[in-house]
């Protein structure tokens, strides 16, 4: 099947809006983790956070997701979203109590509490403008012929934004446990700023809208269209892929929002070696998934999925037994290159079966399942793993007592994995089912 070409303007405006919104998500997803912890000295506000969160983004995405099937109108929702998400972005620099420009009284709890505040609604603009209308825009814009090769591009994009992020924050101290409290602030003003100023930019560079209005539908109606039972009889693919989404992030969101803090507070991997530790993971996996998204559409993403899980699989079981530099750094590519790939495989299958002219309603449903429900369950399922030979610490400023990550979270990673051949397998048979039929 031929491919169809997509053009400069929209490959530069997937990639540019993609990634400055991958941004502000490696910031909201693994460096408020550490920011959280290093104003309250509390792990135990992460997977509170993180659940909070999910919680936002997905009543967000369900509700202007809908809004924009409505309207017709995607373009304005992302250029606008971002531009207030930049804002509040810049507005965390405010709220760690050590720093010199905070408004927050000298609390690790009281800090907790207002990070995580922030935090949904920061939540609540970035969904708004990614999650609802960029995910609905890029729907709109690509067919079944190029979406496995868009969607590889896109999946690589938090690695690449992981990697300016680190850079960054490695430069303004980061990276080291010793000085984490002293340049956040720069750290939050440098990205809300370029978040802020790449929705400037995409008010003139993303193309008009293609959604057509559907402005005699009921609003709330809407909302839930993608809950009804015939709507689910009637779409039994796309549920299976979503069930396997739903799957596959609770094995992630095991590891993923201690990762950075199990390399740095675990392992003791700081500073320097920290920075070119995740650097290498993040651009090794990236390499890995471009060079197989290249070739997606082509052998067949059904025949990527098995392999990239495999992949995952793995590279938790290497992680689980290794603590020394070169162990994590070949453990994390494998790992993160499983993760990556099948992310690319899943987002594209997903985009495949959902029905014409509803994109926008079916993203709040595609949030309930690959980030609600998994960021509700795996954070909690990575603690409560954590107390298997459990180590726990006490900050020196505060006082709080919490439990370390430690290296089973990866191990569960794997043991869920193996739980999205499941639904897998039953999607297949399907699609085989309905190429015979078609033939």
């Amino acid at each position: 099947m031929k491919s169809t070409p997509l053009g400069i303007r929209k490959w530069l405006a997937f990639i540019l809006a993609g990634l400055v919104g991958q941004l502000a998500w490696a910031i909201e997803n693994n460096y408020l983790n550490l920011y959280i912890f290093a104003a309250s000295g509390d792990y135990g506000f992460i997977p509170v956070m993180t659940a909070l969160s999910a919680v936002a983004a997905t009543l967000t995405t369900l509700f202007i997701g809908a809004l924009t099937d409505r309207l017709g109108k995607r373009k304005i929702f992302v250029s606008c979203g971002y531009i207030i998400w930049g804002i509040s972005i810049i507005l965390f620099a405010f709220l760690d109590p050590k720093s010199s420009v905070s408004i927050v009284a000298h609390s690790g709890f009281v800090a907790g509490t207002m990070i995580v505040l922030m935090d949904c609604i920061m939540t609540f603009f970035g969904s708004t403008a990614n999650d609802a209308a960029f995910n609905a825009f890029v729907n709109d814009q690509t067919d079944e012929t190029n979406r496995g090769k868009v969607d590889s591009v896109l999946a690589t994009l938090p690695l690449f934004a992981m990697i300016a992020v680190t850079l960054v924050g490695g430069m303004l101290g980061i990276g080291n446990k010793e000085s984490l409290p002293v340049h956040w602030d720069i750290f939050f003003y440098i990205f809300g700023g370029v978040t802020s100023l790449i929705g400037i930019i995409c008010l003139f560079l993303l193309p008009q809208d293609k959604a057509i209005p559907k402005k005699e539908e009921r609003y709330l109606k809407n909302i839930f269209y993608g809950f009804r039972p015939k709507v689910v009889k009637d779409n039994k693919e796309l549920y299976l892929v979503l069930i396997a989404f739903m799957i596959f992030n609770i094995a992630i969101q095991c590891f993923m929002p201690y990762f950075m803090i199990y390399i740095q507070n675990v392992l003791n991997i700081t500073g320097n070696n920290f920075t070119i530790t995740l650097g290498i993971v993040l651009v090794g996996a990236s390499l890995i998934t471009i060079v197989v998204g290249a070739f997606m559409d082509k052998i067949g993403r059904s025949k990527v999925i098995f392999p990239a899980l495999g992949f995952a699989f793995i590279g938790g079981i290497i992680m689980t037994f290794v603590n020394e530099q070169i162990g994590v750094i070949f453990g994390g590519i494998i790992l993160m290159a499983g993760y990556l790939c099948s992310t690319a495989v899943l987002s594209s299958k997903t985009r495949d079966y959902i029905p014409e002219g509803r994109d926008g309603v079916f993203q709040g449903v595609r949030m309930v399942f690959v980030v609600l429900i998994p960021m509700v369950t795996g954070p909690y399922i990575g603690q409560g793993v954590s107390h298997i030979n459990g180590k726990f610490y006490t900050d020196p400023d505060f006082g709080t007592v919490s439990i370390e990550p430690n290296k089973y979270i990866f191990l569960f990673t794997s043991i869920i994995l193996l739980f999205v051949l499941i639904p897998l397998i039953f999607l297949v048979r399907k699609e085989k089912q309905h190429e015979a039929t078609t033939e």
